[in-house]
């Protein structure tokens, strides 16, 4: 057979990615707050209340180290108001398994139960422990929340399960999402977290928003980073990386080198919009300071934290976080 007949060598499939030095870029103070170990514990009961998790199921609650994540993204909240974020984030890293109880209608029925309890949480009654479990949270948070974060958390919570239905479906079908409509999740936990109640209208201002977009950009693509290893091993596309791979026709490196500038350019935003915060006066001033640091305690803390938890790097983080090497994982069949 002459040369020109031989069948082309195709390039190896990558091994290995290597991660955005976002760590480094990140120069925000990383606090820690002292009532971490307390929340940790209490929300350990009240999840596992019931024998609601066993296990596999608890080895990975314990691996996710999800108190360090609100201890770390809430340094400066008071205890009931950490226990309620902690909490809440757990319940949300846990939401497929708090519906295992349920039928198999799948999301829109988790949904519904979820909606229903967050909208008539004294009202709305179902047995299912994913209900139970959102009644019992938000009846908490709504204590101390005001009118205005009770009314933002549950919009968040209504988009939260339009994009999980989204990708559930497009998971199915096998669809690679488009850019534009790789829709994050905004989470706004803030506001209640450090008892604020700043009115609508500073919130709606357009440096606010750029500010929360920055942080949640941040976090989102670092979050579509950091977990892309199991993901891929999982067949799942809704991912940036994967997305931008698709979209800009780029190599695997390119793609997470692609995410990793945006990441860094939220950062850059974030710090630009902070420098540029217009007054409102002395007291709403000190509501909006904290409500941006509280921004800024989300962004380096989930970035430290997700080399701490084994969610995505498992016993490993601390290595990876050292030479920024991730070795891929096979794709299971």
């Amino acid at each position: 057979m002459s040369a020109s007949n031989q069948p082309p060598i195709l390039p190896a499939a990558p091994t290995k990615i290597i991660l955005p030095d976002l760590v480094s870029h990140c120069t925000f103070k990383k606090r820690v707050s002292r009532h971490r170990k307390q929340i940790t514990s209490e929300t350990k009961r009240w999840l596992f209340k019931g024998g609601n998790l066993n296990g596999k199921k608890r080895d990975a609650f314990h691996g996710l180290k999800a108190g360090l994540l609100t201890a770390m993204c809430y340094p400066g909240a008071g205890y009931s108001q950490l226990r309620v974020c902690n909490d809440f984030l757990t319940y949300l890293f846990h939401l497929d398994n708090l519906s295992d109880d349920m039928d198999n209608r799948g999301t829109r029925s988790t949904a519904d139960v979820v909606l229903n309890s967050l909208y008539h949480p004294y009202t709305y009654h179902c047995p299912a422990r994913v209900g139970k479990m959102t009644r019992d949270y938000y009846k908490r948070m709504i204590n101390t929340a005001s009118p205005g974060a009770q009314q933002r958390f549950i919009e968040t919570f209504d988009f939260f399960f339009q994009s999980v239905t989204q990708q559930a479906t497009d998971r199915a079908n096998g669809v690679i999402p488009d850019l534009e409509s790789y829709i994050a999740l905004r989470r706004d936990t803030s506001g209640y977290a450090n008892n604020l109640d700043i009115p609508d209208e500073v919130m709606e201002h357009p440096i606010i928003l750029s500010l929360g977009e920055a942080a949640n950009d941040l976090v989102t693509w670092s979050n579509d980073i950091f977990s892309y290893n199991v993901e891929q091993s999982k067949g799942d596309t809704h991912n940036m990386i994967p997305v931008v791979m698709n979209e800009e026709g780029l190599d695997l490196q390119a793609a997470v080198d692609f995410v990793g500038n945006m990441c860094r350019q939220s950062i850059d935003r974030f710090v630009e919009d902070r420098a540029n915060l217009p007054s409102w006066g002395p007291e709403i001033d000190k509501d909006v300071a904290t409500y941006v640091n509280g921004l800024a305690d989300w962004i380096v803390g989930s970035l430290h934290w997700s080399f701490e938890s084994e969610r995505y790097f498992g016993k490993t983080g601390r290595e990876v976080k050292a030479t920024r090497v991730v070795n891929l994982l096979p794709r299971r069949a």
